[in-house]
């Protein structure tokens, strides 16, 4: 009886550690499974989020060529404000200018 006693002993050790092969094999397996979600979720957002920046990357570029743009047009328009402001002060001084020069050119000084 004794044999027998031993051998069911053994049985249901072998039992047991094919259970707990099969509990560690679907352990395992669903690890597997949640490191390939995990991945795939990451790749996702990873991508969302470079679609996202560039968005917002041409979107920039897009308002400062358009900024840039309507600078530099500003700018021109400045400009030529200016060289008519000074173009009328020319025209306005021109006279007095020119009789301040003859009057210096025709008066002779007389060096003694």
């Amino acid at each position: 009886m004794q044999v027998s006693a031993g051998q069911d002993g053994i049985q249901r050790l072998l039992a047991a550690e094919q259970e707990a092969q099969k509990i560690v094999a679907t352990a395992r397996k669903a690890k597997a499974d949640r490191l390939r979600q995990a991945k795939q979720e990451a790749e996702r957002e990873v991508k969302a989020y470079k679609a996202q920046r560039e968005e917002q990357y041409q979107k920039r570029i897009a308002d400062d060529s358009t900024s840039s743009g309507s600078t530099v047009k500003r700018l021109e328009a400045d400009a030529t404000a200016q060289v008519k402001g000074i173009e009328k002060s020319i025209a306005a001084k021109k006279k007095e200018v020119v009789d301040t020069l003859l009057e210096h050119v025709i008066k002779v000084k007389l060096v003694s």
